[in-house]
């Protein structure tokens, strides 16, 4: 075993032997992998080894589609059989609501190049004929989809990395890791010491126990998974017999399971209710092709559909049941970036589709390793997406939840409610008596919207289908009722998020932001260090600026909004479920001198943001301070007092109206909260939330990070022209920036009209095209109530951003026409801002 590499990757599953792989194929041979065991005896080699390209997230559709690509050309390259079948996927479609989803995939599908066709219930029976088609829909096919034996795969990616030169330890156990102050890693076995540059942890199930021991707290917990194999079946032998082709794996969503065809038989794999978490302290050290006592009862109701979807199921016997642990995390994604605080330390963990995602996660990590950065976004599957609030008791929880949910709708405004209120702001509980219907970001409870008393279904009214899979709601509250409705389409709740947005257009609202990411700079240093990394001018005291720090190749990595309160003390603001991530990049780009110091404040600090034509008028019933114009700008920012309170008072907001953020001392807020609704009874103050802002900032054209804003998209083809001063030397990705738009860009920001909508808006994630053909993505889109028009923001090819171009836009696979607007649609000139 060598002493000095360039990296090390811990762990020889699927998932760590293809990291090794793509680091080698980067020019990186100076690379080693590190197994405790033997290749694949954690959860690879048990693994079902299906290749879904089924997902709606756009990070993972990606990472997915290049996986099942890259096994057949690997096989190609190392002339090792890795048991690919291209047998194809068909998913069936028993409900409306399953449809939806099916049809808002599809589009996801056509903009990242994965093929997808749709067919009737005869053509699923002509594909597989032992399924019975009575009540479906119909269902989708993705005919580049099948399966991979596990084991196979990961010895061809051994193969492959070895003839690049990468080194395979196995049988070495990890005992410690140190970073030395040089900033190299030594990294500790039973067979020596090992000192690199950088450090892979792809440990599966023994995540948590690795990343201990460098003092992280891994969101990563394995939940048990079974799935049964019969013994053969006559039908299944006679149509290989007469040289058919396989069946293919089929998926029963609303059934919660996926079969396929194995050795004659069937196998099947229910995602059930109840399947608890393993490993929570990680495996014992002795561990090795590791299963679980099966549980068949826990499974009986998924049997049960799947005998009377394919009764040739039923029909013959079962010849073994595997239970085993798959790795999750509480949104489902596995993590694939770099760890928090710790420089050099990469993580491609919580992999619960681990041999589908396994080609892709390695390709992306080792490019941001070796480059610096990803080629696509990964803002979906980035560690730093949970926060210190995913412990163990959260992580078991969610994790349990998330397994449970794999086939369950995917809903855009679905809530699940496990592990909540985790994180409550103080005004939590006066917004739950206003009627607030919460949603989750980042751990916080946040008001999605407000209904109004006695508003809601009674649960035991709600049509709801037959299937296994019927949850499209949360909880009924005290009254019974069931305050809203999950759907693809304009739910419930539609016109009361209409009725909160006119209101503040009208009037005036109140609306929590607590959850907003909150950091103070300061020091001598602190205003040239900011100034060289955003492409925007540093705002002068006083003064206000909207920030961006880019990808060292003109992408999008964060957004700030940046408060200087003094020559060196800055403020600055973030999207809250970004907090992890963009401190972590600030922190990692601070100074080695300690000219700057950094700190993160926000629990320190409520938000309450105040909106609206009478906002003013409220307000200043509660200040000394001066809230007219020419003494407070629009972009400025003050200390003021709140009666008896104080608080920061930033004149910004995200809805395109007049107003300021009041940034408080958080202990001060419910007293702030509750000035405010008194003060503003006679002005009509009531609380909005996060739902009628969304509305609102689409009307302004208003980006986002990771829809608009992306590394993906260079910061100009997101049309933040006013936001990059490229005269300004020295600013991260300014260069490359510069060469790209010398060079032409590829895409264009722009804000499209959607006409004869009746009952979906786009979402995001929409094809767009000119003449059938694609020329974009939404990115996002909904409703505006101020404009009574539906709208969506996307990327276009750049000679089609032009004011009155016409294009057409798919939503749930109905193409609409669509007319690019010029940006903002509502109030233009920001008149009612700068009021």
């Amino acid at each position: 075993m060598k002493s000095h590499a360039r990296a090390v990757v811990i762990g020889g599953g699927v998932v760590g032997v293809s990291t090794l792989y793509h680091l080698a194929k980067k020019g990186w041979d100076d690379v080693a992998l590190i197994e405790r065991k033997e290749l694949t005896s954690g959860s690879t080699w048990h693994a079902a080894g299906l290749l879904p390209l089924f997902n709606v997230s756009y990070s993972v559709g990606q990472i997915h589609k290049y996986s099942v690509k890259f096994y057949e050309e690997l096989e190609a390259e190392t002339g090792q059989d890795v048991g690919l079948r291209k047998v194809s996927n068909i998913r069936i479609a028993r409900t409306r609501d399953r449809w939806d989803e099916f049809m808002y995939y599809a589009g996801i599908a056509e903009t990242i190049g994965v093929d997808v066709k749709i067919l009737t219930p005869d053509e699923i029976k002509e594909i597989w004929p032992l399924c019975e088609t009575d009540g479906l829909l119909g269902g989708i096919q993705h005919p580049d989809d099948g399966y991979v034996q596990p084991a196979d795969l990961t010895q061809a990616l051994a193969k492959g990395a070895r003839a690049r030169g990468a080194e395979i330890n196995r049988y070495t156990t990890v005992l410690g890791i140190e970073q030395t102050r040089s900033g190299e890693w030594l990294v500790k076995t039973d067979k020596g010491d090992i000192t690199c540059e950088h450090v892979i942890s792809a440990t599966g199930n023994f995540a948590r126990k690795t990343g201990a021991m460098v003092g992280l707290d891994l969101p990563v917990i394995p939940v048990e998974h079974q799935y049964i194999v019969t013994e053969a079946h006559p039908a299944i032998k006679e149509r290989k017999a007469q040289g058919l082709p396989e069946m293919g794996v089929l998926r029963e969503a609303d059934s919660s399971w996926y079969m396929r065809e194995e050795a004659g038989g069937l196998l099947l794999g229910p995602y059930e209710v109840g399947a608890p978490c393993c490993y929570v302290d990680s495996p014992s050290d002795q561990s090795e092709y590791e299963l679980f006592q099966e549980d068949l009862d826990r499974l009986m109701p998924y049997i049960e559909t799947a005998i009377a979807r394919v009764p040739a199921f039923g029909e013959v016997g079962i010849k073994k049941v595997y239970n085993g642990a798959i790795a999750y995390t509480p949104d489902g994604s596995p993590i694939v970036g770099p760890a928090w605080d710790l420089k050099n330390f990469w993580l491609n963990e919580g992999h619960s589709f681990g041999v589908t995602a396994a080609g892709g996660a390695g390709w992306q990590l080792a490019e941001w390793i070796v480059e610096g950065e990803p080629t696509i976004d990964m803002m979906g599957v980035d560690p730093r997406r949970f926060g210190p609030y995913a412990t163990r008791g959260y992580l078991r929880e969610k994790n349990e939840e998330a397994y449970a949910n794999v086939f369950t709708v995917h809903y855009p405004d679905e809530e699940r409610l496990a592990g909540r209120p985790l994180k409550r702001a103080p005004c939590y509980d006066r917004m739950k008596e206003l009627g607030a219907v919460f949603g989750s970001v980042y751990g916080w409870e946040r008001p999605n919207w407000f209904a109004p008393e006695g508003f809601g279904i009674d649960a035991d009214k709600l049509d709801k289908p037959d299937v296994l899979l019927n949850h499209n709601h949360p909880a009924p509250a005290a009254d019974g009722k069931v305050k809203e409705v999950w759907s693809f389409r304009r739910s419930n709740y539609f016109e009361q998020v209409g009725a909160e947005a006119r209101h503040v257009h009208q009037q005036a609202g109140l609306l929590d932001m607590s959850a907003f990411s909150k950091f103070e700079v300061w020091g001598p240093g602190a205003e040239a260090w900011l100034d060289s990394l955003v492409a925007n001018r540093i705002p002068k005291i006083g003064r206000i600026g909207l920030a961006h720090l880019l990808t060292p190749s003109g992408g999008v990595r964060s957004e700030f909004t940046i408060y200087r309160e003094g020559p060196q003390r800055f403020y600055l603001v973030s999207a809250g479920a970004f907090e992890r991530h963009d401190f972590d990049t600030l922190q990692k780009l601070l100074p080695a001198d300690g000219s700057v110091m950094l700190q993160k404040v926000t629990t320190q600090y409520g938000v309450l943001v105040l909106a609206g034509p009478e906002a003013r008028n409220v307000l200043q019933t509660l200040t000394d301070t001066d809230l007219s114009t020419p003494a407070f700008p629009w972009l400025s920012g003050k200390t003021i007092n709140v009666g008896h309170a104080t608080a920061k008072a930033l004149r910004v907001n995200f809805v395109g109206e007049l107003g300021w953020e009041l940034h408080h001392p958080i202990e001060m807020q419910t007293t702030i909260f509750d000035l405010l609704m008194e003060a503003g009874k006679p002005y009509g103050l009531k609380p909005f939330g996060i739902r009628a802002m969304d509305a609102m900032r689409i009307e302004k054209s208003y980006r986002l990070i990771p829809r608009e804003l992306s590394v993906e998209y260079a910061a100009l083809e997101s049309g933040l022209d006013r936001f990059v001063y490229l005269n300004k030397a020295g600013f991260i990705g300014r260069d490359a920036l510069v060469k790209r738009q010398q060079q032409g860009f590829d895409w264009a920001f722009a804000t499209l009209n959607v006409h004869e909508i009746s009952e979906a808006d786009a979402r995001g994630n929409e094809p767009i095209y000119v003449d059938g053909k694609l020329v974009g993505r939404a990115t996002s889109g909904g409703f505006g109530w101020r404009t009574d028009q539906s709208f969506a923001l996307g990327m276009v090819r750049p000679e089609l951003a032009e004011v009155g171009t016409e294009l057409e836009i798919s939503i749930l696979g109905k193409r609409h026409m669509a007319t690019v607007v010029a940006e903002s649609p509502f109030d233009p000139d920001n008149a009612r801002l700068r009021a």
